[in-house]
């Protein structure tokens, strides 16, 4: 097939993407576990000092703009240029113990709002290093957006790739990152559709079916939501968006270096644990909510598994959510997990939270 031969193509290409040399990581000094993981990190992928940029803010998630200014954006910012890797970092690795979101203090007609998850935001300092102006009253177009036959660099993609290493504990996190290694490029990815639906979303998953190498694939169309696949490598769904859908656990058996993700508009609220019996709910339940939603989490998938999984921290309209059709064709053509996670995100400045080890990548068997 024409696509499988591109796939090809690409691969010796896309080997010359970025490697651990490209990691700045950002450490919070005010956060016990902020610390533990960068230690972590760190040794994991024997970071040199110059990779890591310390800064001193709340543990709190939601964080005001101006102290934003102060206290994430300005001091990474000094220390990106005083350590001389404004140039060289591709990738920017947050972790848990620092805010998520950026509050909104502006909010006007679809979607006009200058709230966003801080990750998304400190996508953007690239630009601002090199005197952009940005102004946030709405998302922002991703340049690397659909980018599949371009290596990652600068200045040729003018962003930072954010990720963040997070879980319910710092063992799930930590566990993320691990099992990572020796990721093989086997298993299946699954593809849950809503029964009876024509929105886009069901569109992009039945897109990513067909891009997909046959056998690689497990797409379903019935009222039913599927549950129990082993040997998983990719996973898409609507998750808590999907009424068939009860229960948190996905019930798939993952494989190592496995990524997931869902048209869910609230799974990335809070990064804190929910009590071990709640469970999926209805928004007209108040008392089913966590986090003042009842929708499914994103870190759910991680303590299931998943070494890589994306989610919102606010709503970000299904036309700004990861695109499963991109994501995954990424992912299998050996592209690393952050770029996979933003070739298939198609705003910045927005909602969005990617979950993972940014180097996480699928070898060739």
């Amino acid at each position: 097939m024409l696509y499988l031969s591109a796939l090809l193509v690409f691969a010796a290409a896309i080997s010359l993407a970025g490697d651990a040399a490209n990691v700045t990581l950002v450490v919070n000094d005010r956060s016990p576990v902020s610390r533990r993981l960068a230690d972590f990190y760190s040794n994991w992928h024997r970071l040199a000092p110059k990779q890591l940029c310390h800064i001193s803010t709340i543990e709190d998630e939601s964080i005001y703009r101006p102290q934003f200014d102060k206290e994430i954006a300005g001091p990474l910012k000094d220390c990106l240029r005083q350590n001389g890797r404004v140039e060289s970092t591709y990738y920017v690795v947050l972790t848990q113990g620092m805010p998520i979101r950026v509050n909104a203090e502006k909010v006007g007609a679809w979607p006009v709002t200058d709230g966003a998850s801080v990750d998304s935001e400190v996508a953007l300092l690239y630009l601002e290093l090199h005197g952009a102006k940005i102004k946030r009253d709405g998302p922002l177009d991703n340049p690397f957006y659909r980018r599949k036959e371009l290596v990652f660099s600068h200045p040729a993609v003018p962003l930072y790739l954010v990720t963040r290493l997070a879980g319910y504990s710092f063992e799930d996190a930590k566990h993320s990152v691990e099992r990572c290694r020796g990721a093989k490029n086997i298993g299946k990815i699954v593809l849950d559709l809503k029964a009876d639906n024509d929105e886009d979303g069901n569109n992009w998953l039945r897109d990513a079916g067909i891009l997909l190498p046959e056998d690689r694939v497990l797409i379903d169309v019935t009222p039913k939501v599927l549950s129990g696949v082993k040997d998983v490598v990719g996973y898409a769904s609507w998750g808590s968006n999907d009424r068939a859908r009860k229960s948190r656990n996905s019930g798939m058996t993952w494989l190592p270096g496995a990524i997931a993700t869902e048209f869910v508009s609230s799974n990335g609220r809070t990064l804190k644990m929910p009590p071990y019996n709640w469970t999926l709910g209805s928004w007209s339940d108040s008392k089913s909510h966590f986090a003042g939603s009842p929708q499914s989490m994103m870190l759910d998938y991680v303590w299931e598994g998943v070494s890589g999984v994306s989610g919102n921290v606010d709503e970000p309209y299904l036309s700004l959510t990861v695109r499963p059709d991109q994501l995954f064709a990424a992912y299998l053509s050996g592209r690393n997990l952050a770029e996979s996670f933003y070739i298939a995100l198609p705003g910045l400045s927005w909602q969005s939270i990617i979950i993972g080890d940014p180097l996480c990548k699928l070898e060739s068997r």
